[in-house]
């Protein structure tokens, strides 16, 4: 399994996230539903029209369920931003840059909308991620890229008495 970030030079140059991501091999594919910032209470984070802990308590909920699948930040490859205001942007890059590999961030993209499921929510964020299978991640460690093919492929030996 293997992740490939790459910003074509035939594309504008992105700020902070990646043009396209590839994944092969064999693996999982994990889709998370979009994250508003509300805490397991059920009330948003922060004070009311607080984008900063809205915008955290989204990324932490992320975090959450990547871990529900035993996965992480380096397993998301693509993510989908939903603002109601796009003046909350820096913000947003500040948070997310806490959260994500800044050298190969998934590929992402930023949506202003007039309104979120929820009164009061500011943003909303869904992922991807892709989490390479534990004998492809054996072998890597092992060896090469070619021996987690290999080891893909090819049945398990039987063991003879």
């Amino acid at each position: 399994m293997s992740n490939r970030f790459a910003n074509p030079k035939t594309m504008p140059a992105p700020r902070g996230y990646t043009q396209v991501v590839e994944t092969t091999g064999p693996g999982r594919t994990i889709y998370l539903s979009g994250q508003l910032g509300m805490t397991t209470g059920g009330a948003f984070a922060g004070a009311p029209g607080d984008f900063r802990a809205q915008a955290m308590q989204c990324f932490e909920n992320l975090k959450a369920g990547l871990a529900s699948v035993g996965a992480g930040f380096e397993h998301v490859v693509k993510v989908t931003n939903f603002f109601v205001d796009m003046s909350h942007l820096p913000v947003f890059f500040e948070v997310r840059d806490a959260f994500v590999n800044t050298q190969a961030p998934p590929a992402s993209t930023a949506i202003q909308v007039g309104r979120l499921a929820r009164d009061g929510a500011l943003f909303e964020i869904e992922a991807v991620a892709v989490i390479p299978d534990r004998t492809s991640k054996a072998a890597v460690k092992r060896g090469s890229a070619k021996t987690a093919k290999k080891a893909a492929k090819k049945p398990a030996k039987k063991k003879r008495r």
